[in-house]
This record gives structure tokens, sequence and C-alpha cells, in this order.
């Protein structure tokens, strides 16, 4: 399969490309700016592709430019919907990944698809405008939606609090600054992200959303924990008033039955294996 992708210089990107490739499939970066829409018009009716897979978004939640988020998550893929459909072609999956932001501060747990989307913060807003806008406006183009829960990988910046710690035991540092720490979260590893996505531009039913999850948090101590014991080193951990979110979603679990009924098993990975991939890196 030939596939279009955006946002191929980034963290997921990266990945994407390489597990497509080792899978047999070509890549072909989109790297128009999706805010110029002249400009994504053009490079979409140029690309040779069957399916398009779409990455580049602003994904940091605390990014300093609110605006931002609706300038290239929301209104960068409607210039992107929009220029697919205009190509007329006969796209075999387009896939928007979203996030499992989405679902905000929800009780439920583990969260399925079925859930209200409940967004707290800028990023899922724009997620879950963009969301709506795909379903509403182009309902002629075969768009699958993901809902990621939290994954990491080597290469992904140290604004994450995965990658963050990671650094600072790769440096030993003595300290590490963070925020809220009674969070819960999946960590997942992003090849089993990128495995995702290929099997839904294959197997995903158009027009539904799939969380992209394992149903298996961790909170800081777990992850602190297999640090230490990986490297040897212990670090102290401060409380950091700056980087304490006031809308922080406190745990964030998916519910994986809709993505494995659809694509199967994938390969499990565990924690400990992706921290060590990391600290190697």
């Amino acid at each position: 399969m030939r596939i279009a992708l955006t946002g191929s210089d980034g963290f997921t990107g990266r990945h994407f490309q390489a597990v497509a490739e080792r899978e047999g499939h070509e890549v072909l970066p989109f790297r128009a700016d999706l805010t110029d829409a002249a400009a994504t018009q053009a490079e979409a009716a140029a690309v040779q592709a069957d399916a398009l897979v779409h990455l580049a978004a602003i994904s940091f939640v605390g990014h300093h430019d609110e605006h931002r988020f609706y300038d290239v998550n929301l209104f960068g893929t409607l210039n992107l919907l929009d220029a697919l459909a205009k190509t007329g072609r006969p796209w075999r999956r387009i896939l928007l990944a979203s996030s499992a932001n989405v679902y905000g501060n929800c009780e439920q747990s583990p969260i399925a698809e079925s859930q209200p989307p409940a967004p707290v913060n800028h990023y899922a807003m724009s997620k879950v405008a963009s969301e709506l806008m795909a379903r509403s406006r182009f309902p002629q183009l075969p768009v699958v939606i993901t809902r990621p829960f939290n994954y990491t990988g080597p290469g992904q910046h140290e604004a994450f609090v995965i990658p963050k710690l990671v650094g600072h035991f790769k440096r030993r540092s003595p300290t590490v600054n963070l925020g809220n720490l009674d969070v819960q979260r999946e960590y997942n590893d992003v090849r089993f992200v990128c495995e995702a996505y290929l099997r839904l531009l294959e197997l995903g039913t158009p027009g539904s959303a799939y969380n992209i999850c394992t149903g298996i948090t961790h909170d800081f101590n777990a992850v602190i924990g297999l640090l230490q014991d990986l490297t040897g080193h212990r670090i102290e951990v401060r409380t950091d008033p700056a980087l304490v979110r006031a809308n922080e979603v406190h745990r964030l679990c998916g519910d994986p039955a809709r993505l494995q009924q659809t694509i199967g098993a994938t390969t499990a990975y565990q924690l400990q294996d992706t921290l060590a991939w990391m600290l190697a890196s």
C-alpha cells in the first residue's frame, strides 16, 4: 500500500514510517503546511497514494499558544480533508489521529468509544471539533478516527513526562520536578500504536472511532521504580506548583475491546521494555 503521511518528521510519524516500511508499505511524506489551503490542495492533487495517515498536530497539552491548537488541529485538518475530497480519488482509508484526551475527567473506567466527549483543555477541544467536522462535512471520505491513550518511545520530546523522566535517569540527575503526581495513565509503546494504525488502514470501519489502548495504567511511582531498577539510580521527586495543571485529567484508561475485535491481537510491549529501549537509544 502507498500511504501518504502528514507529520512524518514528528515523533509518531518517524516511528510509523519505520513500522510501515518494515511491513512492506511505501510511505509518502505529505509536507504541505496544512494551514495553507492552496498548498495543501496542490499536494493532495499530486500525491499518488492509496491511503493517508494524518498525524500532523500540536500535541503538547501545555503548548503556550492556545490559538495554534485550532489553527493546526482543527482548520489544518479541515484544509486537508477538503483537499482530499476534491481529488475525487477512491481513497482506501484516511486515518485521523485524535486523542483520548477528548474524554476529559471521565468517571467511567475503562472508557469505551461510546463515552461522550467532555474535553477540559484546548488541545482536547480542538480534537473533538476536528472529529465532529470530519464526520459531518466529509461523509463521502472513508475517515477512521483513532483516540490513542498515552504512549511513548525514543525521540519523544522531554516536554512529555516519560521522556523527561528517562532523560533525568540517563543523566543521573539527583532530583526531578513534576506536576500532578496522582495521575494514572496508560504508557503504551509507540510501536503498538503504529501497528494498530496500519491494521486500521486495512480493517477499520469508516466513520468509526477506535481507542488505541491496552487498558493497563501506571502511576508515576511505578514508572520511577522501573527506571530505578533499570539504571540502579535513585532520584528525588519534587512537586513543582508551576507544573501542576488545574484541569488535569486524573485517570485515563481505555477499553480496547473494539480495537481488538477489529484488528485482532497485537504485539504485547511491556513498559519496562519500552523504558529500556528509551534508555539505550
